[in-house]
């Protein structure tokens, strides 16, 4: 059997899908950033994050269909250009792998700072950028060695995250101080609104489950696993910020440490610190493993395969069946990105975090507008799944007004932004058309020589 016709394994159950989408939460964007929301929306931020959430969950719901009908690695790339064309599925699938790949930068970093604080003595400035590449080589690894592996890692790994915080949540209750939530908006409306973006970055990446189509053993676990894994990440992570936010003030939290580690370290002590820097630090680590390396490789496969990226991406490993080319691509441009980030950190955090957004935007616009056109062009096909989203199009529109408050709460103010995710964009247009043609080209040749 050559290369061409191998297929990925379909290996993936319910709870290994729903594990994808539960740890595909942004680590940092809980962990670390957290603290940035609190103090800019104080206990409203608990509102703001749970908007985010909400707007993920309908987001989730209103794309349910597509995944359960179909099924692909390549999740919003193919969906999208069934009903838009070629360049809006290729951009759709794009922005969002390239989303994850700038995630596997700030996410990395954050890995490797949560790993210094395990080895206080280990006080040179470069051994968080060694433990961030040693877990992104490690993670890799995983992927390569087969999907099976990195999905039940995973697994363990989300299990294990959820316990930990469901009991600071139940244990914290009997610390917590009414007065520290008060007073609920210190910095008014425009700290709320301002939230509310940081929130969405936190709960940036749960849609990652459905580029698990290719693997998963039954596609109607898909939109299961969606819905639950939403509920699941709304529910723990609220339960946490209300908990987290009543034990210490507004006023006393940062991005310099995870809000979490600080609360428990107030109130449990060193042991208490410990356990909750492991959360953030599973946190991070299943961003990496199931995020950026596990989808972005899923999308790039996808897109060699209906010939608009390089076919290298499109290689599968004769006997793990993963994407071993792409999945060393993003390895490779997660480390550049960690390193990058070493040096200059607010090009990671701000501008390029801001970027991830932007693409993951369009990304979600796109297939929300696929979603729609499958339901009202194709309802035959619709008509024989066996899941439906219920009360259509109440959860498309949802998903659009979510998309609509986050992009005027984030770049609102910042039209270079805008024009630099325009720019690039433009860019790999022009990329896509050049390279689209020459596969056109290619291909007429190779049937007029086979003819």
């Amino acid at each position: 059997m050559s290369n061409s016709e191998l297929t990925p394994k379909k290996t993936l159950g319910f709870w290994h899908i729903w594990a994808l989408g539960v740890g595909a939460v942004i680590g940092d964007g809980i962990f670390l950033l957290m603290g940035e929301g609190i103090a800019t929306a104080g206990s409203s931020s608990i509102f703001a994050y749970l908007i985010a959430g909400l707007s993920q969950l309908f987001l989730m719901i209103a794309l349910s269909e597509l995944a359960v009908g179909m099924p692909n690695s390549g999740a919003m790339s193919l969906w999208v250009k069934r009903f838009l064309g070629d360049w809006w599925g290729f951009l759709s699938g794009f922005t969002f792998a390239i989303g994850w790949v700038i995630a596997g930068g700030s996410v990395g970093i954050a890995l490797g700072t949560l790993t210094s604080w395990y080895f206080p003595q280990l006080t040179e400035p470069f051994w968080p950028t060694l433990f961030a590449i040693l877990f992104v080589t490690l993670f890799a690894l995983l992927n390569i060695l087969g999907t099976n592996k990195a999905a039940n890692t995973q697994l363990y790994l989300v299990l294990l995250l959820t316990l930990i915080m469901v009991l600071f949540s139940i244990i914290g209750l009997k610390d917590i101080k009414l007065e520290n939530f008060s007073p609920v908006m210190p910095n008014g409306w425009s700290g709320f609104w301002g939230a509310i973006p940081l929130g969405t970055y936190a709960y940036l990446g749960a849609v990652t489950l459905a580029t698990a189509g290719g693997e998963c053993k039954n596609p109607r676990d898909l939109p299961r696993a969606l819905i639950w894994s939403s509920l699941t990440f709304i529910g723990l992570y609220t339960f946490a910020q209300i908990v987290l936010q009543g034990i210490l003030p507004w006023e006393q939290f940062t991005t310099s440490s995870s809000p979490f580690t600080e609360a428990a370290g107030a109130v449990f002590g060193i042991a208490g610190a410990f356990i909750m820097n492991t959360a953030a630090w599973i946190a991070a680590a299943t961003c990496l493993l199931m995020g950026t390396l596990y989808s972005s490789s899923r999308i790039f496969y996808a897109q060699a395969k209906e010939g608009y990226l390089p076919r290298f991406f499109g290689y599968l490993h004769p006997k793990t069946k993963t994407p071993v080319y792409g999945i060393l691509f993003v390895w490779g441009a997660s480390v550049i990105f960690i390193l990058i980030g070493t040096i200059n950190p607010s090009l990671i955090y701000v501008e390029l975090s801001m970027q991830l957004v932007l693409a993951w935007m369009v990304s979600w616009s796109l297939a929300l507008i696929a979603a729609i056109l499958y339901r009202t062009r194709s309802q035959d096909e619709v008509s024989q799944l066996s899941f439906k989203q219920p009360l259509f199009p109440l959860f498309p529109i949802l998903g659009f007004i979510g998309i609509a408050i986050v992009f005027l709460g984030t770049f609102i103010g910042s039209p270079m932004t805008l024009l630099r995710g325009a720019l690039w964009m433009g860019i790999l247009y022009i990329i896509f058309r050049m390279f689209s043609k020459n596969t056109r080209h290619h291909s007429t040749e190779s049937k007029s020589f086979t003819q």
